[in-house]
């Protein structure tokens, strides 16, 4: 028991049902502690002992997930999932596949799903598990959690979060080097030209680093926000340059800000046709513990 790919396997399914790694990390480590604390008899009657740890693990998320919704309604400001870096970065991290399925677009819809849409959405779409099986971590019948599925597969159309397709990375991270220029050089005009004047900017700063509290829409005053927070100086002491990285976010083209080498800001972004669409920023330093020690690139 506990083998690296095992613990792999539910870590990825714990990150993407709570879009935490602290709490991912959490959920796995409860479950393998649930599996040792049976009586030896009951785990060798267990045929499946890998299926065994998904279900409870599964059920644990459920329960986490249930109390966030209390918790994330306390939270100062939006709350957004925690990014993740390349695996090179960081060490747990890299034990967490990096493909579409945790593309920031893509984790914010499955925040707005409910415990249990989430729980079947995720089991059964992104890992292929059976109905049979995910009936017995929510409890419900197969028919049930085939039809919580499918409502949570409905939020993922009417979004248009559904996983971008590997051929339009490069067009992406072309119009994302764009917006790192324009950033740099405090070029407003240059910045609205990059961004849709319909764009989306949602910060979460949890009420510990300085952050818009509600999103900012247009493109205009996202790009005169931009520029305001690269020259926003965090205490009395002097202004720090901010130092813009293009980096792998979550598995897509994103961009890092550091202030005198720590990691200040992860931003990560929609495009469409050439153009931002979406911009959504982690400044809560309680979600950039892996980018904690980043290497440059």
């Amino acid at each position: 028991m506990g083998t690296s790919g095992e613990r792999r396997q539910l870590l990825n399914v714990a990150y993407r049902l709570l879009g935490s790694v602290t709490e991912a990390e959490d959920a796995v480590q409860e479950a393998y502690a649930r599996w040792y604390g049976l009586p030896r008899s009951r785990r060798e009657e267990i045929r499946s002992p890998g299926a065994w740890l998904t279900t409870v693990t599964g059920r644990i998320c459920l329960d986490v997930l249930g109390s966030a919704r209390a918790r994330r309604e306390r939270y100062v400001g939006a709350w957004l999932p925690e990014p993740l870096p390349d695996g090179t970065e960081w060490d747990p991290a890299d034990q967490i596949v990096l493909d579409e399925s945790v593309g920031m677009a893509f984790l914010v819809v499955l925040e707005s799903m409910t415990p249990a849409e989430r729980v079947a959405f995720v089991l059964h779409d992104v890992f292929r598990y059976p109905f049979a099986e995910i009936a017995g971590v929510l409890g419900r019948s197969p028919a049930a959690c085939k039809q919580l599925a499918a409502s949570a597969r409905r939020r993922v159309d009417v979004a248009g979060a559904a996983p971008a397709a590997s051929a339009a990375v490069a067009g992406r991270a072309e119009v994302v080097r764009g917006v790192k220029e324009a950033w740099e050089a405090k070029d407003i005009a240059a910045l609205v030209g990059l961004l849709d004047p319909a764009a989306v900017m949602t910060a979460d700063g949890g009420g510990v680093a300085g952050a818009v509290l509600r999103p900012v829409e247009g493109g205009a005053r996202i790009a005169q926000y931009m520029v305001a927070m690269a020259g926003r100086a965090p205490g009395p002491e002097p202004l720090e340059p901010l130092e813009l990285q293009e980096r792998s976010v979550n598995g897509g083209p994103g961009l890092v800000a550091l202030r005198a080498g720590v990691v200040e800001t992860v931003a990560s972004f929609g495009v469409l046709d050439g153009r931002v669409t979406r911009i959504w920023v982690v400044r809560n330093p309680e979600k950039l513990r892996p980018w904690r020690g980043l290497r440059r690139p």
